[in-house]
């Protein structure tokens, strides 16, 4: 391979110190998942103290009150009682909830920030300041057993959200800003690699025997600060993105020092002339707002068409698996769920490195289709798995080979393939603000399900997949009929054909209308 050559030292350590944040990302979402029940039981211990503390004043004030009824038959305490159960229950399901949600909350808000962070600060500076927020939220979440840990974990896992919302723009923005073109997909996969391996070392780490018991449970909390301490280190040493410097500051020098450093070698004449077209095609290019993209009727339906695809990635149930794969597996009838939770975690990962080859292999739109009709197939299984699981307890089996498999599927394609699209979608002017909003879309829906998926696997029960069986068949459809190949196509293509189905030579390189998104495009 041509491109081996240009793997540089300074390469090497620039990727990999940034995919740290993508790391700590991955670790954020899984490390909540197999200490479940241990900080339940944390929770119980802290709020039934007051608790108890209110059942006594209240028994006291029953029996110091004449005027109360004292007969035997007399059924108010006791419904008092179960009443009282039940809303200590609730409050539980809520705060563990909010455990696992909050951290959504987090990245809603900061993921309109992250590129206008990196373009305030540079790349290299808005990734050491956005690290102080993964500090607070780690130690918040290491001392949580200290004091009240309910409110401790909920604010440290919000502040540990806001940071994974802005490093989820500034990590894709600076390894695609640094990696040589020949190796552009590649290194840019690495972000998602670095998020699955995350999740799985979490779930290591989460064993019961390693840190997800009783005494350690704060410490699997709170040990993201070690990545964010070590990427603080090597943020030193790592050189500014030399797109920033040239096309952002105009300083030509310092982006041919930095170019020098990443590619190891003087010349570096081929970088410099393609950022001055880049530079050129976007001065020559308005920026849009995001009011704009969907008051605008040349942006209007790829933009809706971005947010689909990112919703459809969220509500396909991917992150209910994810955020309760202990509990799922637990009333599959698996005895030990954390291992079967810890292979979900391996599969994931294989399967990402798998898709990185995939993509470039088949179409993107082919890979959602075979991605979502596979997921379509495995949560209609993992439901009938669970329903019958008490008249055949062989369906455990069943319940968890399709977990694995819906796991496979999801990042064979909706898992990598949203954001690869919503990027073709658009040129340089309408671009971040696209981003901006389908990374919002993105948290929005991990918020939604991390939030309401205990509530409604409660209400549902076993039938809990044959919802989201039903979203992924819609999700599907809407694919199948709207979304166009992008696969192969430079963007000034795209554009050029946009332009032909428009019939007018005059319409703007941004207007990636999409207007002939329909079941005609060629797959």
């Amino acid at each position: 391979m041509a491109g081996i050559c240009v793997v540089t030292g300074t390469l090497v350590l620039a990727v990999f110190t940034a995919v740290l944040s993508s790391f700590q990302f991955g670790y954020d979402i899984g490390v909540i998942n197999a200490p479940q029940q241990v900080i339940i039981t944390h929770y119980r211990h802290v709020l039934g103290v007051s608790l108890d503390d209110r059942k006594a004043i209240n028994n006291y004030a029953l029996n110091s009150t004449e005027e109360l009824p004292t007969s035997p038959g007399d059924p108010t305490p006791v419904s008092w009682a179960e009443e009282e159960t039940m809303t200590s229950a609730s409050f539980i399901t809520m705060f563990w909830s909010l455990s696992v949600s909050s951290f959504a909350v987090g990245g809603m808000i900061a993921s309109f920030f992250g590129g206008l962070l990196g373009d305030k600060l540079g790349r290299i500076k808005a990734m050491f300041v956005a690290n102080i927020l993964s500090l607070v939220g780690a130690l918040l979440m290491g001392f949580s057993k200290l004091g009240p840990s309910h409110i401790l974990i909920i604010s440290g896992r919000g502040i540990s959200g806001l940071y994974c919302g802005l490093i989820s723009g500034l990590v894709p923005m600076y390894i695609g800003e640094i990696a040589p073109t020949t190796l552009r997909g590649a290194i840019g996969a690495l972000h998602q690699l670095a998020i699955v391996t995350g999740i799985l070392i979490s779930q290591i780490v989460g064993l019961d025997f390693i840190l997800g018991n009783h005494e350690l449970w704060h410490i699997l909390l709170g040990l993201s600060a070690v990545p964010a301490i070590l990427q603080c280190l090597l943020l030193f040493f790592c050189p500014e993105s030399p797109r920033y410097l040239y096309i952002k500051l105009d300083e030509e020098a310092k982006a041919k020092k930095s170019l020098k450093r990443l590619r190891g070698s003087d010349d570096v004449t081929k970088d410099i002339t393609e950022m001055r077209k880049e530079r050129e095609e976007a001065s020559n290019e308005k920026k849009v707002s995001i009011i704009q993209l969907f008051t605008s009727s040349s942006y209007r339906q790829p933009i809706l068409v971005a947010l689909m695809l990112h919703l459809a990635q969220q509500f396909s149930g991917i992150n209910a698996i994810f955020y309760y794969s202990t509990s799922i597996f637990q009333t599959a009838g698996i005895s030990q769920p954390v291992y079967a939770t810890i292979g979900v975690g391996a599969v994931n990962t294989v399967f990402t490195a798998v898709s990185v080859f995939l993509v470039e292999k088949a179409g993107r739109r082919a890979l959602f289709l075979i991605g979502m009709s596979g997921m379509f197939v495995c949560a209609i299984f993992m439901s009938v798995g669970l329903m019958l699981l008490n008249k055949l307890p062989w369906m455990s089996y069943v319940s968890m080979t399709a977990i694995f498999l819906f796991v496979c599927f999801f990042e064979i394609g909706p898992g990598p393939i949203p954001w690869f699209m919503v990027a073709e979608f658009f040129s340089q002017g309408p671009r971040p603000a696209a981003l901006a909003i389908a990374a919002f879309s993105n948290w929005t829906g991990n918020f939604v399900i991390a939030l309401c998926f205990q509530y409604i696997a409660d209400f549902c029960g076993p039938y809990v997949f044959f919802l989201f069986a039903g979203v992924v068949l819609a999700f599907t459809l809407f694919t199948f009929f709207k979304v166009p190949e992008t696969k192969g196509k430079s963007f000034e293509e795209i554009a050029a054909e946009f332009r032909k189905k428009r019939g007018s030579a005059e319409t703007p390189k941004a207007a990636v209308e999409m207007e002939f998104l329909g079941p005609t495009e060629t797959m």
